[in-house]
């Protein structure tokens, strides 16, 4: 073997040695933590805001590596047929191709794209100064390529929504997080939660009617500061006549200040209510409450009758999970008795129900609580004693409070077998 062959063999491991190069840096970039980078650039690491700035321009940067992986691959199969060509003159072309695709499949592709995932944000961080230069070097190519893509996509009609993320990806990123401990189980349920609170209306977490503490405008001050002490709330709707008929808010603090021991009416601590539909998005009347400098908003339902109120307490446990206070009642869940029976009180929140129970949930129900659900799937007033079956259940009504149900009792009569979809989600 000459001194030339050995040149070009050792030229092709170099030719290889970078093919292997742009084929883990285009790895390296597509799997890395923009999360992770960005946390590191923000920290001063000064490599780190680099490979964020390039991985920000993800078209420019794919062209430069697809530049340079291409230049490297063809000069590496030009250099390999010379030499087989040299070594045998009959099969020369059909060797080279054989054996270069094994070693630009295997060294140049596999092997590296595999170790590259494994470390990517490192990666791209140690060769972002080379792809930097690379970048400017091949300004040129980069401007003509990119030219070209943006008149085939107009072409073709790339529609470029679909690359956004959605909530449902943002969701199973959030839950993969908490199973390999990026973050612990109270992280993820805020999370979601956050994620949840968009899609939530005044509807969905009023406090109905039937449930509401409001006073006669008319009541006198022994009896208000009666409701005031039994209820424990801070604050109280004020009503002329009916309670469809809400004419303001008072204040507990107020009220002793201003008005209990006095002369004074409660005219002049009353202040407005603020009156939604059950349709707004409660982000949206958390920055009308915020805005107002209060705290409860009635809900009117299509007649113009009180549907119930939402306080502010009501849309921060939205997002952060039950508030007690030192007036609350801490009321029972759902409780596990023998013979798969259990008592649900139905003031337990309905998804926790469905979900305890495998209820798949209507989309077309209006119900929002246990009590409504009871009455969509018997369709009259709940009474007391009576019974009902739904899918695997048996539904028994243990306690009425007037026209509603307060207690139920759910026999499980046999273990709902599982759909082959759900045994694969689960």
């Amino acid at each position: 073997m000459d001194g030339h062959s050995i040149s070009l063999i050792f030229t092709l491991i170099i030719l290889i040695g970078l093919s292997a190069f742009f084929s883990a840096t285009e790895t390296a970039f597509n799997s890395l933590n923009k999360a992770r980078i960005k946390a590191m650039a923000q920290d001063g690491n000064r490599k780190a805001l680099l490979a964020l700035k390039l991985s920000e321009d993800y078209d420019k940067l794919l062209s430069t590596i697809l530049i340079g992986n291409n230049i490297v691959n063809i000069a590496a199969t030009s250099i390999a047929t010379i030499l087989f060509v040299s070594w045998l003159p009959k099969n020369g072309a059909v060797a080279s191709t054989v054996v270069m695709t094994l070693l630009v499949l295997i060294f140049g592709e596999i092997t590296p794209k595999s170790l590259a995932k494994e470390s990517a944000e490192k990666l791209a961080m140690t060769v972002a100064p080379i792809i930097a230069l690379l970048n400017k070097v091949f300004t040129p190519l980069n401007w003509l390529l990119l030219k070209l893509k943006g008149w085939v996509s107009g072409l073709i009609k790339v529609d470029r929504e679909e690359a956004q993320i959605t909530e449902d990806e943002i969701m199973n990123i959030v839950d993969e997080a908490e199973q390999v401990g990026g973050i612990d189980e109270n992280e993820g349920e805020l999370l979601r939660n956050v994620l949840e609170f968009n899609d939530l209306e005044a509807g969905d977490i009023l406090t109905p009617r039937i449930d509401l503490t409001a006073v006669d405008k008319n009541s006198t001050i022994e009896e208000i500061a009666k409701t005031f002490k039994e209820t424990g709330f801070s604050r109280l709707p004020v009503y002329e006549e009916s309670i469809d008929t809400i004419v303001g808010v008072i204040n507990e603090k107020d009220f002793h200040n201003y008005v209990m021991g006095t002369d004074n009416g409660i005219d002049i601590i009353m202040k407005k209510a603020a009156f939604i539909p059950p349709s707004v998005k409660i982000s949206e009347l958390l920055k009308k409450l915020q805005f107002g400098k209060t705290h409860i908003a009635v809900v009117v339902d299509e007649f113009g009758g009180t549907q119930g109120i939402v306080t502010l307490e009501d849309i921060l446990e939205e997002l952060v999970g039950e508030i007690w206070d030192e007036h609350d009642e801490i009321e029972a869940g759902i409780k596990e008795l023998p013979n798969d029976t259990y008592c649900v009180p139905t003031s337990c929140d309905l998804d926790d129900f469905l979900e305890k129970f495998d209820i798949t949930e209507d989309e077309d129900s209006d119900a929002t609580t246990i009590n409504g659900w009871i009455m969509e799937q018997t369709d009259k007033i709940p009474e007391l004693g009576e019974s009902f079956d739904f899918d695997n259940l048996t539904i028994r009504i243990t306690k009425v409070d007037g026209p509603k149900a307060d207690e139920i009792l759910v026999k499980v009569n046999y273990i709902k077998e599982k759909t082959e979809e759900e045994i694969m989600l689960s």
